[in-house]
């Protein structure tokens, strides 16, 4: 299985949705980063369960603890260790789905890869699985802002169909105003009310999130294979629920000429995403994530059973109706894991640049 990611910054994912622990291992930071203990615990709070319009009612308090790699509040140099503990598991919840392979999830192939699966809320497959990332991702956002003052931030820009026009263009200082996340509150309203009535109807609904990361210099990435937006597009289909990822103008680009495509000389236009040639360009890095609906809702379904018989099946249980929300911090600390990737990978251009 692979839990490794990463090139000179590598995250080391562990723990299950139900197990005693779900934890990360970042292994690569430089000495003497500041750790802002205060800071990671903010963005795991934006992550947890209960928080955000169509979150799950499942409890977990979310409190990390580093275990190594730290000293007198800086980094070390050796690997930094989080663990978070799972206080508001109840596997008794999925017995009854111990032979039932739930449509959209993961159960079946699982099974047919491994030959064993948990079936308790997915195990390795849950999204339970992130909030570790996200405390990860907080220390690689201290070490960017830091050392290149290059921020990240996400927002949610579509929910269902309902869609923010022109999402690069709007404030996002306001995104931290409402439960959806998008910085227009007109679109957020509508949003909530749209999550609010698939909640109640027992159904789930998908969008998109748009992420900008903010001053990152030229030169950031390693064509061919490990290009910036390939390695981004690898976090973020990493993210559970995530069906597409567009960069700049991503698909619309195809319906438009070279003329109207290129980023010329002089015009203010962004049409490459801040990316070209799979290296950073010195203007900001913005791409699109799709998200599809949960697929845990509790509207009877058809399903498969172990002996391969059709059933019937209704989940119930702690799920969320609408991920887009809490996905936001798990977007960001994604991509600011791949951005100090590369950043650090970069370190070995300057050296032999400047003979240091």
């Amino acid at each position: 299985m692979a839990n490794r990611f990463g090139h000179s910054l590598t995250l080391t994912s562990f723990g299950e949705s139900h197990g005693p622990y779900t934890g990360a291992v970042l292994d690569g930071l430089p000495p003497g980063i500041h750790i802002d203990e205060a800071f990671i615990q903010n963005e795991l709070d934006r992550r947890k369960p209960g928080h955000g319009a169509g979150s799950t009612q499942r409890k977990e308090d979310d409190r990390f603890q580093i275990i190594s790699g730290i000293f007198e509040g800086k980094t070390t140099g050796a690997p930094v260790a989080i663990l978070i503990p799972n206080t508001g598991q109840r596997p008794a919840d999925y017995e009854k789905l111990k032979h039932i392979y739930r449509p959209g999830h993961a159960d079946y192939v699982y099974e047919q890869k491994y030959g064993i699966r948990d079936y308790r809320g997915g195990g390795r497959s849950s999204a339970r699985v992130t909030a570790a990332w996200v405390a990860a991702g907080a220390i690689a956002r201290l070490f960017l802002k830091e050392h290149f003052n290059i921020t990240v931030q996400s927002i949610v820009s579509s929910i269902h169909r309902i869609s923010l026009d022109n999402p690069f263009g709007q404030d996002w200082s306001l995104a931290g105003q409402n439960e959806v996340r998008c910085p227009d509150l007109q679109t957020a309203l509508q949003m909530i009310e749209a999550v609010k009535a698939a909640t109640a109807a027992g159904d789930s609904l998908g969008g998109i999130i748009s992420t900008r990361v903010n001053n990152c210099p030229a030169g950031f990435g390693e064509p061919l294979f490990d290009k910036l937006n390939a390695d981004l597009a690898k976090a973020m289909f990493s993210i559970n629920a995530v069906k597409g990822v567009e960069f700049g103008r991503g698909f619309e680009s195809s319906r438009l000429k070279g003329s109207e495509n290129n980023d010329q000389a002089g015009e203010n236009t962004n049409n490459d995403g801040g990316i070209t040639g799979g290296i950073s360009n010195g203007k900001n890095i913005e791409f699109n994530t799709a998200f599809k609906p949960v697929s845990s809702i509790s509207i009877e379904q058809k399903a498969f059973n172990s002996e391969n018989q059709i059933q019937t099946l209704k989940i119930s249980g702690r799920h969320d109706s609408c991920v887009l929300p809490r996905a936001v911090p798990i977007t960001e600390a994604m991509t600011a894991l791949v951005i100090a990737d590369h950043a650090l990978q970069n370190l070995k251009y300057v050296r032999k640049m400047t003979g240091k």
